[in-house]
C-alpha cells in the first residue's frame, strides 16, 4: 500500500515536472508560438456592438473635433498666445494622438468579425498608449504650476513661465513618457506567450497581457507598481499641491465672487483630474489575481474615452479668453467679402 501510494506522488511530481519543462520550452520560443492576440473588446454583448458603436463614434467625433479646434484656435488667435493655452494645445495634442491610438481601433474591431492584432502591432500600440499617456500626466502637473505662479505670484508669472521654461516642460513630459513607455513595452513583450492569446480588453494594455505569460511576472508587476507610483502618484501629489496652494490664495486675497468663480473652475479641472488619476491608479496599482474582469474595461473607458471628451470644454471652451477669440473669428469671417 505504502509502495502504492509513494508511486503515485512521484508519478504527479513527474507529470508536473514535464508540465513545466513544457511551458518553458514553448516560452523560450515565444516569437513564433504567438504571433497575434484576439481583442475581445465588447464582443460578448454581440448585440449591442451597433449601439456602441454609434455611441463611441459619436464621442470620437466630438473630442477630435474640439481638440483640433482648440488648436487652430490657438494658432490663430494672438490674444491667446501666453503659457496658459500654449500648455493647453499641446495637451490636445496629446489627447488627439491618445484617441487616435485607442477609440479608432475600438470602432474598427465593433464592426469587424476579425478582431485580431499581431504582436508588433499590439506592442506598437501600447508604446504609444504609454508614451502618450505618461506625458499627459507631467503636462497635467505642469499646467497645474502655470496655474499656480499666475494665481498666487502673479507679479513673477511672466519672469518665471517664459516661452522657454514652457517648452522644456513640454519636451521633459515626452522624454519621460518615452523612457517610461520604452522599459514597459520591453518589459512586457519579452515574457513568454505561449498559452491562450485572447485579451479582455478593447486595446493592448499592460495587465491584460501580463495576465497572458505563461511565466511568473512578479517582476514586471513590482517594475510596474513602482513606475505608476512615481509617475501617476507623484504627478498627482504635485498637481494636488498646486491646486491647494491656489485654493488657499483664492480665500484669503479674493472677494466673494471671485472666490465663487474661481471654486467653480477648480473643481472642474479638479474632476476631470481625479477621473483621469483615479482610473490610472486603480487599473495598474493591484495585483495580477484582479486583471482581465469586465470591470477593467468601464475604468479605462474613463480615461481613455470619457476623460478626452471633457478636458476640452472644462480646460479651454469654457474660459472667457476662449469665446472672445472665437468671437473675433466670426467677426473676421462676417467682414470678409
Amino acid at each position: 500500500m505504502t509502495t502504492s501510494v509513494n508511486f503515485m506522488v512521484t508519478t504527479r511530481q513527474d507529470t508536473k515536472s514535464q508540465r513545466l519543462s513544457l511551458v518553458s520550452d514553448m516560452g523560450r520560443g515565444n516569437q513564433t508560438m504567438v504571433t497575434e492576440f484576439i481583442l475581445i473588446g465588447f464582443s460578448d454583448v454581440p448585440k449591442m456592438q451597433n449601439f456602441l458603436f454609434s455611441v463611441f463614434l459619436c464621442i470620437f467625433g466630438m473630442s477630435l473635433f474640439a481638440h483640433m479646434f482648440s488648436i487652430v484656435l490657438y494658432n490663430i488667435s494672438t490674444n491667446l498666445h501666453t503659457p496658459m493655452y500654449f500648455f493647453l494645445a499641446n495637451f490636445s495634442f496629446l489627447e488627439i494622438s491618445y484617441i487616435l491610438t485607442i477609440t479608432l481601433k475600438m470602432l474598427v474591431n465593433l464592426l469587424s468579425d476579425n478582431k485580431t492584432i499581431t504582436i508588433y502591432e499590439c506592442a506598437l500600440q501600447m508604446f504609444y498608449f504609454l508614451l502618450v499617456g505618461s506625458a499627459e500626466y507631467f503636462m497635467l502637473a505642469a499646467m497645474a504650476y502655470d496655474r499656480y505662479y499666475a494665481i498666487c505670484h502673479p507679479l513673477l508669472y511672466n519672469i518665471v513661465m517664459r516661452r522657454d521654461t514652457c517648452l522644456k516642460l513640454i519636451l521633459f513630459s515626452w522624454f519621460i513618457g518615452s523612457i517610461v513607455s520604452l522599459i514597459q513595452t520591453s518589459l512586457t513583450f519579452d515574457l513568454p506567450f505561449c498559452g491562450p492569446n485572447k485579451i479582455n480588453h478593447f486595446y493592448c494594455d499592460i495587465p491584460p497581457i501580463v495576465a497572458l505569460a505563461c511565466t511568473d511576472t512578479k517582476f514586471n508587476e513590482i517594475t510596474t507598481f513602482l513606475i505608476v507610483l512615481c509617475v501617476v502618484v507623484g504627478t498627482f501629489l504635485l498637481t494636488m499641491a498646486s491646486y491647494i496652494k491656489i485654493i488657499w490664495t483664492i480665500v484669503n486675497h479674493h472677494s466673494a465672487k471671485g472666490i465663487k468663480k474661481a471654486f467653480s473652475t477648480c473643481m472642474s479641472h479638479l474632476i476631470v483630474v481625479t477621473i483621469f488619476y483615479g482610473s490610472g491608479s486603480v487599473m495598474y496599482l493591484r495585483p495580477k489575481s484582479s486583471y482581465g474582469t469586465d470591470a477593467d474595461k468601464f475604468i479605462s473607458l474613463m480615461y481613455t474615452v470619457i476623460a478626452p471628451l471633457l478636458n476640452p470644454f472644462i480646460y479651454s471652451l469654457r474660459n472667457n479668453d476662449v469665446k472672445c477669440a472665437v468671437k473675433i473669428m466670426c467677426n473676421i469671417k462676417e467682414t470678409q467679402p
